[in-house]
């Protein structure tokens, strides 16, 4: 339909993507077609039952990249499915506001000017935020609409604008009076670099090589045969803040010295040595020393022992004034190579050993991250919910594991729930606060005496200090929340929580969550722990998990390793020069860009086509293998781009066989191949809502692939050409009609996956088909009734004629390649078998076979010509053989082979070839053997068969 009239029945002579797809989003939009609250007349058990999705929140960070085109694959083709099936579908849009990850795009922003953050003051680098978020959000839901998702963007949200920001208020807020949020000094994760705490899961623990440092710590009142302690440390820094060494209860070197102490070198603090059942008996000396301010195992042990806790790094990881006055201001790592020298010096260094150790490094920055005391806030995640909640008595870990074992809540593919189980049995209390300026701004106010308020609003946190006793000012919490914290609560407060609206008594819980497995931890159980004790319900039903888009080396897509791909980029394609410059831009190492524009120019020499929206989403469709990662090929791409222009050859073929006759009314007379079709058509669709029920989006891309490509344009439409030949008037409508018919099916099953050109074929096909009124322009196949299947139509006699019928071209097919018979040349063939049988078949084995005459024949002659046996029939070549030029050549042929053979077989017995090869090679030689075995057992027979 493009930019024509409705009225307009031509259909393009070529496919163009591009021209299609921006035409059509406009229209879906304007006509309203994705907004909740309506639903498809039709017979479908789902009819008039609500169906809700939740869009993951990208981040506000920049541009889509190919995990959400995958993703936004999935989620839309279930909400146009169940749309079709008459299901009133709400498909929720909205972004989050990604508080580091947003707030470090905007710092870099800045640092390029030479401006810092503390230069602008927060209200105005909050100002210079929002700016960005409103350039950038607008960008990645512009790309989501050249996806095709058809989601309702009248409920569009932001995690930071008022209706989400009041439900995390009020969520702080009522855990807190539950006694479920608290605040307090506890050990977490720093990254210095962001000056902020991060969670464990924003932890990756990287294997570096570093040392292992023996220090002799001297005994307080030395023995005469033990004069000092010997203890190892991999970081000799956090020395000078140990309160204790340690030993193991059992241990029969050192039974008698505990209570006693040591003198902790460089400080000269008397510190003693504990007894701990943490100590490894087997590990180096038996001695560790005990910094409970500064690494997670000591801080369980200064718990354990009441030990003091003393800091002595600054919050930018610098020697703070804990610490002797020498070492104050000095970098931790400038740091620990003076205090190496010094204990050195005092010969206090007892050795210096290479040492592997798990690095903990910061994802976003990769900075080492740093254990730090600070006062934080924390949701209880083990304690009991009080009396009034909705599960008194249970902590929300207990829920959140109850609900996925009884089945309320369900994992595709199954295996991700003992994952799921596994992290939550060991689940710490969640550490929400961020030292950030970006974010939700924790709703807690200080008194001058350190009296905490938590409240709605400061107004509110004033009347609680007037309570309390409180008349000075109040401060409020500088702090904002986990980014996460604010997303757990996304399923209920996008239906407006914390009122029972409508939508949220309709629409919650939501059917489906859609998400990669590595957010599991951060976003799917702390939905599940929020949905269930702020409103009773389990947030989602099914919890969808895929794999992750690789590229097609097999290696994770990221910006420091050159391999993104820009979903629009494939869409749009993109010329070789921009595309060098957007792989390379903003990369700080010459040599890491001057490698990725080498690997970009080798790869795509000639830049990237446009594929357009719907070859993409089929692409991705076709790589939805529950829970497996995908390593991403153009070529499958180029596939499906294939795959779409064969669709619309095979519509334009159609409507000019259908066109100017009348299909609706007459009689019509439906042949054994018209039969057969709409045999086959019932089983793809019947095959087709066995995939989405099992969300097998794997089997319906190929299901889809199979049956349009290979059995409705391939068979049916060439036989279709027979009989519009050589068949009657009813006939001849028969099959005009079934051709429209299944091909209007077909766009409406394949719609939920290649939504713009199925739009665009069904407007024309429609019309002929009798579906839709040319005259009417908002009739849109988005809004028609899925197919569904109808047993009564299985026709087991039709589909066994048809089958006999392929086998018999196919064979023929065969014996013209035996004999290497030009497709242009037209050969006779005799034919032995039932006169019925052969006289069907004989129109439709001339036209696909190539056939100008068949000989019916009793007994297939003696004349050397290749020949074949199949179940039904006999068929032989009608040629004439000179049986001394076919025997050298045959004979030639084998010879070819078996060199062939012995050269694949040659290597594969070298032994230094099979050790140095790659494996990729050594089963390309294998398959070559096969493959030449194979074929020279063929031209073997064939050489039998002219003696």
């Amino acid at each position: 339909m493009t930019t024509e009239s409705v009225d307009n029945q031509q259909l393009a002579a070529k496919y163009d993507p591009q021209n299609i797809e921006s035409f059509w989003y406009q229209q879906w939009e304007s006509l309203g077609a994705f907004t909740a609250g309506q639903h498809v007349q039709t017979n479908s058990p789902l009819s008039g039952t609500p169906f809700t999705i939740q869009f993951p929140p990208p981040n506000v960070t920049g541009t889509l990249h190919m995990g959400h085109a995958f993703n936004q694959t999935i989620m839309d083709g279930l909400v146009r499915y169940h749309r079709m099936n008459g299901c009133d579908t709400v498909f929720v849009p909205g972004s989050d506001h990604a508080g580091i990850a947003t707030q470090i795009v905007v710092e870099r922003q800045l640092d390029a000017q030479n401006i810092s953050r503390h230069d602008l003051g927060r209200e105005a680098f909050l100002k210079k935020v929002w700016e960005w978020k409103e350039y950038s959000g607008g960008s990645i839901h512009q790309q989501v609409r050249r996806l095709g998702s058809s989601a309702d963007w009248s409920r569009e949200y932001f995690t930071m604008d008022e209706q989400m920001s009041a439900g995390v208020i009020e969520t702080f807020v009522r855990l807190y009076e539950q006694g479920l949020i608290y605040r307090g000094k506890r050990l977490v994760n720093w990254d210095p670099v962001l000056g902020t705490a991060v969670s464990d899961l924003e932890v990756e623990s990287v294997e570096e090589e570093g040392k292992l440092w023996h220090i002799r710590y001297p005994l307080a009142t030395p023995e005469s045969d033990l004069t000092h302690l010997v203890v190892a440390t991999t970081r000799p820094e956090t020395m000078l803040g140990d309160v204790a060494v340690m030993v193991h209860p059992e241990d029969e070197r050192y039974k008698h010295l505990i209570g006693k102490t040591v003198i902790l070198p460089l400080v000269n603090r008397e510190i003693p040595i504990i007894a701990d059942d943490y100590v490894d008996l087997n590990f180096g000396t038996g001695v560790v020393k005990v910094t409970p301010a500064h690494d997670f195992n000591d801080y369980q042990v200064g718990l354990r022992h009441q030990l003091e806790m003393i800091s002595i790094l600054s919050l930018d990881a610098k020697i703070n004034e804990n610490a002797p006055s020498n070492y104050q201001g000095l970098d931790r790592f400038e740091a620990r190579k003076q205090i190496v020298a010094d204990l050195e010096a005092l010969n206090l260094l007892a050795g210096i050993k290479p040492h592997k150790l798990m690095v903990p490094r910061g994802d976003r920055t990769k900075t080492v991250i740093e254990p730090m005391l600070t006062d934080q806030w924390f949701v209880a995640m083990s304690k009991p919910a009080p009396e009034g909640t909705f599960n008194p008595g249970k902590s929300i870990t207990e829920m959140a594991l109850e609900v996925v074992k009884d089945g309320r809540v369900s994992f595709y593919p199954e295996n991700w729930t003992s994952t799921y189980n596994q992290w939550l049995e060991n689940i710490q209390d969640w550490c929400i606060s961020r030292q950030l300026w970006w974010g939700h701004q924790i709703p807690a106010w200080f008194s001058e005496d350190g009296q905490i308020f938590v409240a709605r609003n400061e107004a509110e946190a004033k009347k609680k200090a007037v309570a309390a006793g409180v008349t000075g000012e109040l401060t409020r919490d500088e702090d904002v929340l986990d980014t996460w914290f604010s997303s757990a609560l996304v399923p209920f407060t996008t239906m407006g929580w914390p009122k029972v609206t409508p939508d949220y008594q309709r629409y919650m819980p939501s059917n489906v969550l859609v998400t990669g497995f590595d957010i599991i931890f951060f976003w799917v159980a702390r939905m599940i722990m929020m949905s269930m004790h702020l409103t009773g319900q389990v947030p989602f039903k099914v919890v969808y998990v895929h794999g992750l888009i690789l590229d097609a080396q097999g290696q994770k897509m990221s910006k420091s390793k050159g391999n993104t791909l820009d979903p629009v980029d494939l869409i749009d394609g993109i010329a070789l020069e921009p595309l060098v410059a957007k792989r390379t831009q903003g990369l700080m190492n010459p040599k890491q860009a001057t490698k990725i524009e080498k690997d970009t120019r080798k790869e795509f020499p000639e830049g990237i086509n446009s594929y357009g929206a719907d070859a993409l989403r089929f692409t991705m469709a076709a790589y939805a293998t529950l829970g497996r990662n995908m390593n991403f090929d153009l070529k499958r791409c180029e596939g499906y781009r294939n795959f779409c222009n064969k669709l619309w050859n095979a519509t334009r073929f159609v409507m000019m066989n259908v066109e100017g006759h009348n299909i609706i009314e007459g009689k019509a007379e439906l042949s054994s191949i018209d039969q057969w079709i709409i045999s086959q058509y019932e089983r793809f669709v019947a095959e087709i809502h066995k995939g989405f029920q099992e969300y097998r989006f794997d089997n319906i891309a190929n299901t889809i692939y199979r049956f349009v490509w290979d059995e409705y344009c391939d068979w049916y439409v060439e036989l279709a050409k027979v009989q519009l030949q050589t068949g009657t008037a009813e006939q001849q409508l028969g099959t005009r009609r079934t051709l429209i018919q299944i091909l209007e099916g077909i766009l409406r099953v394949a719609h939920p996956i290649i939504p713009f050109i199925t739009e665009e074929l069904w407007q024309k096909v429609a019309v002929l088909a009798g579906k839709r009124n040319s005259a009417v322009s908002n009739v849109l196949l988005s809004n028609q009734a899925y197919p569904l299947f109808q047993e009564a139509l299985i026709n087991t006699e039709a589909e066994n004629t048809v089958a006999q019928l392929k086998q018999t071209v196919e064979a023929i097919r065969a014996l013209r390649g035996e004999m290497n018979i030009s497709p242009a040349e037209k050969v006779g063939i005799y034919m032995v078998g039932e006169s019925s049988l052969v006289n069907f078949q004989t129109p439709y084995i001339m036209a696909l076979g190539k056939i100008n005459e068949v000989q019916h024949v009793e007994k297939l002659p003696d004349i050397g010509a290749p020949s074949q046996i199949i179940g039904h029939c006999e068929l032989m070549l009608n040629i004439k053989i000179d049986i001394e030029a076919e025997t050298a050549r045959l004979n030639k042929e084998i010879k070819r082979l078996e060199s062939e053979i012995a050269k694949a077989n040659g290597k594969l017995t070298n032994e230094n070839f099979v050790q140095k090869a790659p494996a990729a090679v050594i089963e390309q030689e294998k398959q070559r053997v096969i493959d030449f075995t194979t074929l020279l057992n063929k031209v073997q027979e064939q050489l039998s068969k002219l003696k």
